[in-house]
């Protein structure tokens, strides 16, 4: 596993009224600081990638359909420098990834429904001085392909 990453499988606790999944709290061992929270959705093929942020750590949780997440770690002096990390998250595996400042990632909606994806950063968006950098998902130079494994 990529150095920082960290991966919380997630308790659905359901009753008679419906079910409730707790998410992120301040007393979870890779909780860092409260940035915002903002829900994202993603339709089915798509790929959201690549990005990564200088300062602020993302905790990322899919609550509705299925995303396959890439992780690759770019940053200077890691153990895990050049290594990529891949997760399926979502109803059918409910669990919040935690992806350190420095790790490019993205997603890849895989189930046919669209995937609503919760996100709760360290640090709040400042679109005066936007702590992201972006690379085209597919012509890059990290060494990962999306496409659909099918076998």
């Amino acid at each position: 596993m990529i150095d920082g990453v960290k991966l919380k499988p997630l308790k659905v606790i359901p009753d008679e009224r419906g079910r409730l999944t707790e998410i992120l709290r301040r007393d979870d061992e890779l909780f860092e600081a409260f940035g915002q929270v903002y829900v994202t959705t993603t339709y089915s093929g798509v790929v959201k990638a690549w990005h990564k942020h200088e300062k602020q750590s993302d905790n990322i949780a899919c609550v509705e359909g299925m995303i396959k997440v890439a992780l690759y770690d770019t940053r200077e002096g890691s153990p895990t420098h050049g290594e990529i990390n891949q997760f399926y998250l979502g109803v059918h595996k409910p669990a919040l990834l935690h992806v350190p400042a420095g790790v490019y990632h993205g997603w890849m909606c895989v189930s046919q429904e669209e995937a609503v994806i919760v996100n709760v950063p360290t640090e709040p968006y400042d679109p005066a001085h936007p702590d992201e950098q972006r690379l085209d998902p597919y012509d890059n130079a990290i060494p990962y392909d999306w496409k659909r494994k099918d076998g």
